[in-house]
């Protein structure tokens, strides 16, 4: 028998979440000087955005005059 893809878990840790644990979440409010380890509390914390960002995909390379001409010699 195979395992059913809802109970794989390897896949699932790799891709992006939204929701930040509250360890994810101080260490990412203490990079941004929103939260100071010492004094403040880890419990009740704001909220933190996590958003992906998506990159445009690949280009096509326009071809120059000279690439031109050496596809139509090859031809």
């Amino acid at each position: 028998m195979s395992i059913d893809r809802s109970l794989k878990t390897a896949g699932n840790l790799a891709r992006h979440r939204n929701v930040l644990t509250r360890d994810e979440r101080i260490a990412k409010l203490a990079e941004m000087g929103q939260f100071d380890e010492q004094k403040d509390n880890p419990i009740g914390l704001p909220k933190v955005g996590n958003r992906k960002v998506v990159t445009g995909g690949k280009t096509k390379k326009k071809k120059t005059e000279g690439e031109e001409a050496e596809g139509e010699e090859a031809k």
